[in-house]
């Protein structure tokens, strides 16, 4: 995991006081890239992590060699557990990683530490679309997930509707890079895309938060209610082999092989909102795939396939 390697390369750097990329991959047993990739950052987060270029360069942390992490300043220690902390609740190397970063720590930055951690989680499958671009605004929010800050949003929702929010802000979570704020509002706990926060502004009020509030326990029972949304559909098709992954990147986790159907084509369950939904992905497909059942899926990929031929068939 990334965590892990983030706390590795740290430890490396203070014994050895500079390192290259190349070694660092030799040492961690990943690719110069991977290397060059995980030191940049560490840089960008802030920890004081930098380039020398030249003959006899490589990467220094600033301070020299040391042999725990009780050189990092507060802010550096804030910002190193929330490049760790999102890969803590689903790994156990993580959480490993993070509990040997805590006990490295001098006891006045513990707390401000372990709420960075707990401040972002990561979900790495996805629902449909990929956005692949950091919103900016997730730093500010970060910044007042750790300091307990009241937040004011302007938000549109997928209606296009536009909202004013004071919210409390509890946690984010990258779902496979695709941000949500998970907030305490006045009509209780909400979840909000931070793609379509159009601003925010952190108001000084202090936030409050419940004492038993868990990020990934929260997260989970949003992902439940999305879940159950997005498949009250199930429809049962056939298609060939290699052509499964293909549909798994399509539905995600909505998408479940149900054996060999005996001719090379295997039987695959696809789920969505609606029945609709699950045609107008399949009907690029063609004769690719089978449709078994249900009849409303069947059905609407009848109606599509006439309103083609109706648009497409015959001279122009």
């Amino acid at each position: 995991m990334r965590a892990d390697r983030l706390v590795a390369v740290l430890l490396l750097m203070q014994a050895r006081g500079r390192v290259t990329a190349a070694e660092l991959a030799r040492e961690l047993e990943v690719s110069v890239a991977t290397a060059r990739r995980d030191l940049e950052a560490l840089s960008t987060a802030g920890i004081p992590v930098y380039p020398q270029p030249g003959r006899g360069g490589g990467w220094s942390l600033v301070g020299g060699a040391r042999t725990d992490l009780t050189g990092l300043s507060a802010r550096e220690a804030r910002a190193l557990f929330l490049l760790v902390g999102p890969a803590a609740p689903v790994s156990d190397e993580a959480r490993t990683a993070l509990r040997k970063l805590v006990g490295a720590l001098p006891q006045t930055f513990r707390a401000d530490a372990e709420t960075a951690a707990r401040a972002t989680m990561s979900d790495p499958t996805r629902w449909g679309e990929r956005d692949r671009a950091r919103p900016a605004v997730v730093d500010l929010l970060q910044t007042a997930v750790v300091g307990r800050e009241k937040v004011r949003l302007t938000y549109v929702d997928g209606a296009r509707r536009r909202s004013e929010r004071l919210v409390d802000p509890w946690g984010l979570v990258d779902k496979d890079e695709v941000w949500y704020l998970v907030a305490g509002t006045d009509r209780g706990q909400r979840t909000f895309r931070v793609d379509r926060i159009d601003h925010a502004e952190p108001t000084g009020e202090p936030a409050e938060r419940p004492d038993d509030f868990a990020l990934a326990t929260a997260w989970r029972e949003v992902v439940g209610e999305v879940e159950q949304r997005r498949s009250r559909t199930w429809a049962t098709v056939l298609v060939d082999a290699r052509h499964v992954r293909i549909l798994q990147d399509q539905f995600g986790r909505h998408c479940a092989t149900d054996g060999e159907h005996g001719d090379g084509r295997v039987r695959v369950r696809l789920a969505a909102p609606t029945a609709l939904d699950i045609a107008r992905t399949l009907a690029g497909w063609g004769a690719d795939v089978e449709v078994l059942e249900p009849a409303p899926v069947r059905a609407e990929l009848t109606r599509i396939g006439a309103e083609l031929t109706g648009r497409y068939a015959g001279p122009r």
